[in-house]
């Protein structure tokens, strides 16, 4: 029987940067249009918080099942490990699920009652990730589903919900905050090369190889350095202090481009990359709620 911190780990991955980057920075791009509105911001981490525990947990449980896991680098999983039943890791991941969904019906109804529909895309999204019997995760197309669920949907919603109108600055905060945070997943998949190449996990690090999947990371990065100039031309200046991102962002970077890295040597950039997209979403976003 898994212990509670054992619970808490397997939620944990990669949660807090992932679910607070967006949401600060798509509430500093509604500050800065005059439409901050505090307790929609909070729903709206409400969402991205559940929404991402029940993704890792989603992950645990469907790869644990296949067997994807069996030979895993990277920090222990759940079902993989038999530390947790695959029956409890499935309805923790839907109990997070449920806490979104209720979170975010309460943002639609006092929004725009479309976002009920976009809301389900999402969680459809989330499991079928790695869930169902042909997950688009084990077809190369994982970047692609962070990218604009956790980068464009996440940042452009939080910041909808309080301006109701759209807004080229969250456009642009989506596209940085997605390319970090799929940068954070190419790192992943590279370090797991190996065992998802055995055991018929396609990603795109499998499909790209290690050479190319560690010059995507570093263009992820400066594709997220762009994103900041940008946010900087349709909001304010000041949103050109994200750039500092990149200083916590570089020793990912030349971990990344050391070849001699590889498997267990990888992992310390999985949280070089979660705290590059933390640092992203606070020096973009708060700026931008004092402008």
């Amino acid at each position: 029987m898994a212990t509670s911190a054992q619970w808490v780990q397997g939620a944990r991955p990669r949660t807090l940067p992932a679910a607070l980057a967006p949401v600060i920075a798509g509430t500093g791009v509604a500050a800065y249009a005059d439409g901050l509105v505090w307790w929609k911001a909070l729903l709206a981490l409400v969402v991205a918080l559940a929404l991402q525990v029940a993704v890792n947990y989603a992950n645990d449980y469907s790869d644990g099942i296949r067997g994807t896991d069996d030979e895993r680098v990277g920090p222990l999983r759940l079902t993989g490990s038999g530390l947790a039943k695959p029956a409890a890791v499935k309805r923790a991941a839907f109990i997070a699920f449920g806490i979104a969904a209720v979170a975010g019906l309460v943002l639609a109804l006092t929004s725009a009652w479309w976002l009920i529909l976009i809301g389900l895309v999402c969680m459809v999204a989330a499991w079928y990730y790695t869930g169902g019997s042909h997950p688009y995760g084990y077809a190369g197309l994982g970047e692609v589903m962070v990218f604009v669920f956790f980068g464009l949907v996440a940042v452009i919603g939080t910041t909808f919900v309080q301006t109701q109108s759209w807004e080229w600055g969250a456009l642009w905060a989506g596209v940085g905050v997605g390319a970090i945070t799929s940068a954070l997943l190419v790192a992943n998949n590279l370090r797991d090369i190996p065992g998802d190449t055995e055991s018929g996990k396609i990603t795109l690090a499998v499909r790209l190889g290690d050479a190319r999947t560690r010059w995507l990371y570093v263009a992820l990065v400066a594709v997220a350095a762009i994103a900041v100039v940008l946010v900087a031309l349709t909001t304010s200046w000041w949103a050109l202090i994200g750039l500092g991102f990149i200083a916590v962002a570089a020793q990912g970077v030349r971990t990344i481009l050391d070849r001699a890295n590889l498997g267990p040597r990888l992992i310390p950039v999985l949280q070089q990359t979660g705290q590059a997209t933390l640092v992203w979403g606070l020096l973009v976003g708060v700026p931008l709620l004092f402008v």
